[in-house]
């Protein structure tokens, strides 16, 4: 798969080439050999929200819990989705079809944004605690108007360390205007953190329920997405990730 962006290694971070569209910015594209299976047939335009088997006895606080343990392992075996991101994707969209029913935003969608934006969090070695924790913490370039987007600073690099100008933060790429807007504890363990899988992927979600309050239909699920990054190609990349997940759990651990 062709690099649509350039991609830099920073100190303790990782910064590389983005692009902006309604607040959010995009980490990278996906690196040779990080591809899962593509649907067979043509390319997938969008990608309904996938079915997620519930937990019998979910977690009392968070998100993660809320998804059958059983289906998380064999999912992620199948996908190539580390289990605790899935465990985030999987929760925020069982937690959104009771808060935002109408939205349908599917798990399988906010793992296509994942892997296109952080390889799940893991992009360049990094990993993700029981937490829900990235290390090391996923900072983007400085949007200074160069090469990128220009987005003064904002916060005072109280979000994004940089207190000179703004940059995209965690595992699903949020600016701090972005994160102050939708900012939410999702692993319930008291803290608000974009570097958080879990408080990152439900802000990302009520984003995109917000940009676009029906995605169950192929209209509103492009809008959507489009509203995270307006590029086509980023819309393409999303949809067929999201559209190989849904059909590789199916296959692997089929919801009756």
């Amino acid at each position: 798969m062709r690099i649509l962006w350039s991609v830099l290694l920073a100190v303790g971070a990782v910064a590389v080439g983005v692009a902006v569209i309604a607040g959010i910015v995009i980490l990278g594209a996906p690196q040779p050999g990080a591809d899962v299976a593509a649907p067979a047939g043509p390319a997938a335009r969008w990608a309904p929200a996938a079915p997620v088997a519930l937990s019998a006895s979910p977690a009392a606080v968070g998100v993660a819990g809320l998804a059958a343990a059983g289906w998380i392992a064999k999912v992620s075996a199948a996908s190539g989705i580390p289990a605790r991101a899935l465990e985030s994707y999987a929760g925020v969209a069982i937690q959104m079809s009771g808060a935002s029913p109408g939205c349908d935003i599917g798990w399988n969608t906010l793992a296509g944004i994942g892997e296109v934006e952080s390889h799940h969090g893991t992009i360049f070695g990094g990993s993700i605690d029981a937490g829900g924790l990235v290390g090391p913490p996923i900072y983007g370039v400085p949007l200074d108007g160069g090469s990128f987007a220009n987005v003064p600073d904002t916060d005072k690099g109280a979000i994004d360390g940089d207190a000179t100008i703004d940059r995209a933060v965690g595992p699903m790429q949020l600016i701090p205007g972005t994160w102050r807007n939708w900012h939410t504890d999702a692993n319930g363990d008291g803290r608000e953190d974009p570097q958080n899988i879990d408080d990152a992927t439900m802000a990302a979600a009520h984003y995109l329920c917000r940009a676009s309050p029906a995605m169950g239909a192929e209209e509103g699920w492009r809008a959507g997405v489009r509203a995270y990054n307006g590029s086509d190609q980023y819309v393409a990349d999303v949809a067929r990730y999201a559209a190989s997940y849904a059909t590789l759990a199916a296959k692997a651990a089929p919801v009756r």
